[in-house]
């Protein structure tokens, strides 16, 4: 009898350390989120982290100061570090304007003839263009690093996704484009972060991709230089938005204009 006991109980052992070690990513999102922001030095008070279906849409953020987060993305995050970058992606929408525009546009084409609904309807469902993801990316991760992240979780999130059609049979990893940007924004910016990298077969698997993406630049001088100067100037824009961001109190330069401009309606 005591050995069967004991073996029950040595089953429960095993089973339950089991459940009590399933990440929850939607649940961690919020805890995340608030770590980024605080760690940042971004106003935090009120702020609500929503898990969200479908497209998130943050236009409202500056008056409702609620971030929602994508639980299509968190699917692709396995740990804090791959949460963050899905957060911190959606906070450099904010930061960088992109969610807060479909509201000028709104407010500027009211009584021209235009129809705003589907106007703003429009805006806040497609703000997130390759141009603007990218800059998005790129605060993120100076938002990741300042934290205490680790910013390669983003190239790690993109490539763990369905790649299209055509990165497939070009053989590339999903979202390569928006990848790539990041390696080299971090390649750049924080160069100890890619060398320490990242310990996982998707991060190894886009290296393979990436490696000979910049080995055919290094031995192209004129496009290293590009290169270069493309990095510079997206750092000091990333640093320009996260301070601009700070010292407006937590709004855009989108959000402070549609203050503005509906203050004088």
């Amino acid at each position: 009898m005591k050995k069967i006991l004991f073996t029950i109980i040595a089953v429960f052992a095993l089973i339950i350390p089991s459940y009590a070690a399933t990440y929850s990513a939607s649940k961690q999102a919020p805890v995340v989120g608030a770590n980024l922001l605080t760690k940042n030095g971004i106003p935090a008070t009120n702020v609500k982290f929503m898990v969200v279906s479908g497209s998130p849409d943050n236009s409202n953020y500056a008056t409702n100061r609620t971030i929602n987060i994508s639980t299509n993305d968190l699917t692709y995050a396995g740990n804090d570090n791959e949460v963050a970058a899905v957060v911190a992606s959606e906070l450099g929408h904010i930061i960088s304007g992109h969610s807060a525009r479909s509201r000028v546009i709104s407010l500027l084409t009211e009584g021209n003839n235009v129809n705003t609904n589907e106007t703003a309807t429009a805006f806040a469902t497609n703000y997130k263009t390759l141009k603007e993801d990218q800059e998005a990316d790129n605060v993120a991760v100076d938002l990741m690093v300042t934290a205490g992240y680790n910013p390669l979780a983003i190239i790690v999130v993109l490539t763990k996704q369905t790649g299209t059609y055509w990165e497939t049979l070009q053989g590339k990893p999903a979202n390569a484009e928006r990848a790539m940007n990041v390696y080299n924004y971090v390649s750049y910016a924080y160069p100890a972060k890619v060398k320490a990298g990242y310990g996982c077969n998707e991060y190894r698997n886009f290296l393979t991709y990436a490696n000979t993406i910049v080995a055919d630049r290094k031995a192209n001088k004129k496009a290293d230089s590009k290169n270069t100067k493309n990095q510079t100037k997206a750092k000091k824009k990333t640093s320009s938005q996260i301070t601009k961001f700070k010292t407006r109190g937590g709004l855009s330069g989108w959000d402070a204009a549609y203050g503005l401009l509906n203050g004088a309606n």
